[in-house]
């Protein structure tokens, strides 16, 4: 491991990261000489993987590495479609000897936003990954701890954020419980949890919505759950609806993105509309209060894990990718 430090100095607000990078990918490539760079996410780290493809040029008896850059979503979707930034992630891109994206849906809305299709870039779906020996099914005594009142329970997890939606979940979750008994354990922090905070007082449903901050035990708080919640209004892939099938828990998820792509309506799950707050809360008491039809999605979650999402599964597209990129001179 490398790691790059920016320095203080007075003529920057803030240290230059992204040149410390770039500065420290030359210094390594110097000294024992890289293949491929790959890069994740487009701004900055393409950048300064670009940079230092560039500058590689110039050592003598030494080829510049290739450029790889992978795409996650907020990099496209947000950030390097800001003005601002647009015209150097194009270039990037373009300059890329292959681009990835974690979904279809984002490869598409790559070329729809930098029309990037042209030689010398190409894009690829290569999915992100989960690690099934970490992400697993809880044994059959494990509970969920001390934060429910009883009933199933549901579980989100995000950043809460304005694009995750959550205050809308607390919403949804309202309706599909009724008067019934269950529990919402709402994993993250973020600028929207005071109002969901306050939603659920306004509900009437507070004792009902557990707030656990920011944690990295996962696995504990996904397995022993009857369902997982996603309610985002865009979402590029769906990691954590993905660690939550590895688990076997289920997922109700709105249908945006990539998240199609990851959980297969009717069998690992639920897809609903984006704003159909009905059909998503009668989701919702699918499978938190008929147990036997939650096991059966979980386990059918865990195989579509296991089959299409498993770590060696994604490594070997990758090697395969690498290989193709070495060979294309």
């Amino acid at each position: 491991m490398h790691v790059a430090q920016g320095v203080p100095y007075p003529l920057f607000n803030s240290p230059p990261h992204d040149l410390a990078i770039t500065s420290r990918i030359l210094d390594v490539h110097r000294k024992v000489g890289f293949d491929i760079l790959h890069a994740h996410y487009a701004i900055p780290h393409a950048v300064s993987a670009y940079l230092a493809r560039e500058a590689a040029h110039n050592y003598d008896g030494q080829s510049p590495p290739k450029l790889v850059t992978t795409l996650h979503g907020t990099d496209i979707t947000l950030v390097g479609n800001d003005p601002s930034y647009a015209a150097l992630t194009e270039h990037v891109l373009v300059a890329s000897d292959i681009v990835t994206t974690v979904s279809q849906d984002l490869a598409k809305r790559t070329r729809e936003n930098f029309h990037v299709l042209s030689t010398p870039c190409a894009i690829e779906v290569i999915p992100n990954f989960v690690d099934l020996n970490f992400f697993t099914p809880p044994n059959p005594d494990q509970s969920i701890g001390d934060w429910c009142r009883g009933g199933p329970v549901a579980v989100h997890v995000s950043n809460f954020r304005a694009v995750k939606q959550v205050p809308w979940l607390v919403r949804s979750f309202a309706q599909a419980i009724g008067d019934k008994q269950a529990t919402l354990l709402l994993v993250g922090d973020g600028p929207e949890q005071p109002e969901c905070r306050r939603i659920a007082v306004e509900l009437g449903i507070e004792d009902n919505v557990r707030f656990l901050g920011t944690r990295d035990a996962l696995p504990q708080l996904l397995g022993p759950a009857c369902v997982y919640c996603s309610s985002s209004a865009e979402e590029s892939f769906g990691l954590s609806a993905l660690e939550a099938m590895a688990c076997g828990t289920p997922v109700v998820s709105t249908a945006v993105g990539g998240v199609p792509e990851v959980v297969t309506d009717g069998v690992s799950g639920y897809l609903t509309a984006p704003g159909d707050m009905t059909a998503y809360a009668e989701a919702l008491a699918k499978l938190l209060f008929n147990p036997d039809h939650s096991r059966e999605m979980g386990l059918a979650a865990r195989r579509e894990s296991e089959q299409r999402f498993d770590r060696s599964v994604i490594t070997a597209q990758y090697e395969d990718m690498y290989r193709r990129v070495l060979q294309n001179n």
